[in-house]
């Protein structure tokens, strides 16, 4: 269900250079929430750092949601870039379990397979 790959980068240089590849890869980044300033900024000791990227290409999800609108709620996918006791790691959900568990449909499950390998690639070129 999870892929989660190592970095030796810095978080804040992950964080760039998963921009970079999200765009080079045809996606668009629609939001990214910084979960570890929200929670700094609500007083919440949190010492990792998070940042939640937003990730869509229109194409794609326009063919998802044509299908069945009802998987909007599984829209846009998400990559995380964060850090687990000092290491800095990119992971996401895999697409295809997901939508698998939400649908039969065999078709839906070829889009989400199309943008899990995309996903996927995004991260291990910000690693």
């Amino acid at each position: 269900m999870y892929y989660i790959v190592e970095s030796e980068k810095s978080f804040a240089q992950a964080s760039k250079d998963l921009e970079s590849a999200i765009v080079i890869h045809g996606f668009g980044v629609m939001h990214v929430h910084d979960l570890g300033a929200a929670l700094r900024g609500k007083g919440i000791a949190f010492v990792e750092e998070c940042k939640v990227f937003e990730v869509c290409n229109p194409v794609q999800a326009a063919k998802v949601l044509a299908a069945d609108m009802r998987l909007n709620m599984a829209l846009p996918c998400r990559i995380s870039v964060f850090t687990e006791n000092g290491k800095t790691k990119i992971g996401l959900l895999r697409p295809v379990n997901m939508l698998a568990a939400l649908s039969q449909d065999m078709a839906l499950i070829k889009v989400a397979k199309e943008v899990q390998d995309k996903i996927i690639q995004m991260a291990n070129d910000a690693k």
